[in-house]
């Protein structure tokens, strides 16, 4: 069953509108700001072998506890910064989860430098399959097996899958020119 429709049956109410929201104005819409994009990242890094419910629940205090997304930042981040979020019940505290968020930063800012921006970095290499861009992905950055580059692809509109043809939603995200739909 399909995300979009999974959501018309959830219960309790708090729960559907939880994933209501991220439905029907996050999800397949594309994002052009470069530590929107690396914060998608970290949670989709983040959700891996969890439910999304768990991260959507955790995504205020993730954006708090990774400096609001900031790459700079969170490119920056020492010993203690690494310790701080181990100790943050708010957030997944995997170690290797929060060292590839900020060895991606890094890399991001390497990016940044030869492209212009993450989102030129990704710009650059539309249109890929699927299979491709889980290759390019391992090979740029830390913890991104095929689910994670699948799932965060779909969630900027990079590939298609996001909504159903039929969804309310889809329409919304068409109209903001999704790279999938370009190809």
């Amino acid at each position: 069953m399909s995300y979009c429709k999974a959501i018309q049956n959830m219960q309790p109410a708090d729960r559907k509108a939880l994933h209501a929201h991220y439905h029907d104005n996050h999800y397949g819409f594309p994002i052009h700001d470069d530590n929107a994009l690396f914060g998608r990242l970290i949670l989709e890094i983040n959700q891996a072998g969890l439910s999304w419910e768990t991260i959507l629940k955790k995504e205020q205090a993730f954006k708090e506890a990774y400096s609001h997304y900031d790459i700079d930042k969170v490119a920056s981040y020492t010993e203690e910064d690494r310790e701080r979020l181990l100790a943050d019940a708010g957030i997944i505290r995997n170690r290797l989860k929060i060292k590839a968020a900020i060895e991606n930063a890094k890399k991001i800012q390497v990016l940044q430098k030869e492209y212009g921006s993450f989102e030129k970095w990704l710009e650059a290499h539309h249109p890929k399959t699927k299979e491709e861009w889980v290759k390019l992905f391992k090979k740029t950055f830390k913890f991104t097996g095929g689910e994670i580059v699948g799932e965060f692809l779909m969630s900027i509109g990079y590939l298609k899958g996001s909504h159903d043809d039929d969804c309310p939603t889809q329409q919304k995200v068409l109209a903001q020119n999704p790279k999938w739909a370009e190809v």
